[in-house]
């Protein structure tokens, strides 16, 4: 009797060990997911079924949308961060140590979504409240703050055409609009042979440039350095596009430089100009605002996949 009891027991715990492993592995699964949408459905059906709650499928889904940079994403999700506001238990978040830390994301989900309504004085509320919440997560709620104080410079510059820049082959230097003169918007990409996320995105910025140039839209690449080390890297880095990689490949002046003009802080970034020189984007290039504003001034180009894609 006593042996038959023993195996019920060790039965029940080796069935809620696999069960809490079961549960960890998707839990686990939800939480790294950042692949696409469907994968990201299929990861959220598998911890249903393994038990994770949907508080944990929501922080999920925010911070799968964080890491994309997908800020329209994350503002829909205003509606469901504020439902659980009153009820919100830290013993049953995935992700937050704090209710306070909870609160602080819901103010920051809240900002986006004022932004996405351009109600700047909604969005300068609930961001300031998100930092007074929880300033650690200040890294993640500046970005926004610099980005609507650099549309705010952008909307006084307009760019010179006529200014010279030199290739970076060498050559006489030349003009922005001795190729862009019939384009409906000019792409400049400033971008860096020693950083190492531009040399790992080149290959979807190649993909841009050919897509783009279908359409006529003239892409730039500007490099920001003008030492000689920096251009025999950067020479170096687009050789194996052969003798005429897609677009033009030049390099800022010295004096009074384009990347000091439009506030180039790090790289890569894109700056999409109309044809007056105005500023239609100004960002990171996976800013989904980016192929918004492309789109306004071409709209038959098309986002293309990225090379990587379906390669793991």
């Amino acid at each position: 009797m006593r042996s038959q009891t023993r195996s019920i027991v060790l039965c029940i715990v080796a069935t809620v060990i696999a069960t809490a492993g079961a549960r960890e592995e998707a839990l686990d699964n939800l939480l790294s997911e950042r692949g696409s949408p469907e994968a990201l459905e299929a990861a959220i059906v598998a911890a249903r079924k393994a038990g994770i709650g949907e508080l944990g499928i929501l922080e999920a889904r925010f911070l799968f949308h964080v890491d994309r940079r997908e800020d329209a994403a994350i503002a829909a999700l205003a509606p469901e961060f504020l439902k659980r506001r009153d009820s919100f238990l830290v013993e049953d978040s995935e992700i937050f140590a704090t209710r306070e830390d909870f609160l602080a994301v819901t103010e920051y989900v809240q900002a986006l979504a004022a932004l996405e309504r351009n109600d700047r004085d909604a969005f300068k509320t609930h961001i300031t409240e998100a930092f007074w919440l929880s300033p650690r997560q200040g890294a993640a709620f500046a970005p926004h703050i610099d980005r609507l104080r650099l549309a705010d410079a952008m909307r006084e510059v307009r760019i010179d055409f006529t200014i010279r820049l030199a290739s970076l082959n060498g050559g006489d230097p030349v003009t922005l609009e001795s190729f862009n003169s019939e384009a409906p918007a000019t792409l400049l990409h400033f971008w860096s042979p020693w950083s190492r996320e531009c040399e790992v995105t080149m290959p979807d910025f190649f993909a841009t440039a050919i897509e783009l140039a279908k359409h006529n839209v003239a892409v730039v690449s500007i490099l920001p350095e003008q030492s000689e080390d920096v251009r025999n890297d950067a020479r170096e880095l687009i050789a194996p596009l052969g003798p005429a990689p897609p677009g033009q490949w030049l390099v800022d002046r010295p004096k009074d430089p384009l990347s000091r003009k439009l506030r180039v802080q790090s790289v890569p970034t894109m700056v999409l100009l109309d044809r007056a020189g105005a500023v239609m984007f100004n960002g990171h290039p996976a800013d989904e605002a980016l192929w918004a504003a492309i789109e306004s001034a071409a709209p038959e180009a098309a986002r293309p996949a990225s090379p990587d894609a379906g390669k793991h």
